[in-house]
């Protein structure tokens, strides 16, 4: 029986595709991809609570998967089974989570009373999304940050983007009454939310300042996410809307942080409201002034290429 998907290689030779027996492959290359497929289902299935109007449903199915998010990166480097379709699949979930979900999501629950304003205020938080991701698929291939720029993100990341922009959900979910107003101000942040995903602003990120702690936090750390916990079991709702709050009052204190630790390394060609092209130029790399020779030219050695 002929093989129904058959596998190919690029023929480095001729440049064409030919064909090869597959080849067996190891089961941990596999673990990563299927939590981030696991992540993309409950994004799906958070949209269809939301047209079931089942709001609660939807916004956990969003939050499960933001945390499947966060885990499929950690469990690929665990496993040292990163690889470039789990990026991009990773990045087309991500763009599926928490740029198309959530605007659905809001759309059922008020924007749909604004008719196509509303739509264009989904529109507007899907694109800023994708065009988030699509910045971050290319900066993979750009130089490292600096060891002190690596604990921010350049605007705000997507999935703390969707759960921020649930925010007017959260405040009904509260108590607070639905009025007329409430499509109309939610369809304002909504697109000052995307606005923040695509902006520039350095946001503080707990990617690096997780890998380890100081002895004597170990005991407060845990007690905290404990507490954390039991406060998002008791009161979903008034803790995502606090946390969301506190988020968004922390962009100002990560916006100055950056700017006090980029003039104190004296690096300001990391000035995120400087020019996006400029690049900052070392007395390595600096062209030679009129008159002078590089040191490799003066010793009679080439130049080394970059």
């Amino acid at each position: 029986m002929t093989n129904l998907f058959p596998p190919f290689e690029p023929d480095r030779k001729n440049g064409r595709r030919r064909f090869s027996r597959l080849r067996r492959i190891p089961v941990r290359l596999l673990v990563p991809n299927m939590v981030t497929l696991l992540a993309l289902c409950a994004g799906l299935t958070s949209m269809r609570l939301a047209i079931e109007h089942r709001f609660e449903l939807a916004i956990a199915a969003i939050a499960f998967a933001a945390i499947l998010d966060m885990l499929d990166g950690r469990i690929a480097r665990l496993l040292k089974s990163t690889s470039r379709f789990g990026a991009e699949l990773d990045s087309l979930a991500d763009f599926v989570n928490f740029g198309v979900a959530p605007g659905i999501i809001l759309y059922t629950f008020a924007l749909h009373e604004l008719k196509s304003l509303g739509w264009i205020a989904v529109l507007v938080l899907a694109l800023a999304t994708v065009l988030r991701l699509a910045r971050f698929n290319v900066s993979l291939d750009a130089p490292p940050k600096p060891a002190w720029a690596q604990g921010f993100f350049v605007g705000v990341p997507a999935p703390a983007g969707a759960m921020i922009a649930l925010l007017p959900i959260y405040l009904e979910l509260i108590g607070i009454p639905h009025l007329s107003l409430t499509a109309i101000v939610s369809s304002f942040y909504i697109m000052g939310v995307a606005f923040l995903m695509v902006s520039r602003l350095p946001t503080l990120s707990l990617k690096k300042t997780g890998d380890r702690v100081r002895r004597d936090m170990v005991l407060p750390i845990m007690i905290a996410v404990v507490m954390f916990v039991a406060l998002l079991l008791s009161f979903p709702w008034t803790t995502l809307a606090v946390g969301s709050i506190l988020y968004l009052a922390a962009i100002p204190v990560g916006v100055l942080r950056y700017r006090k630790l980029a003039l104190a390394h004296g690096d300001p060609g990391t000035d995120p409201f400087g020019d996006p092209g400029a690049v900052k130029v070392s007395d390595e790399t600096a062209p030679a002034k009129a008159g002078e020779q590089p040191a490799e030219q003066a010793s009679g050695k080439p130049a080394k290429k970059s």
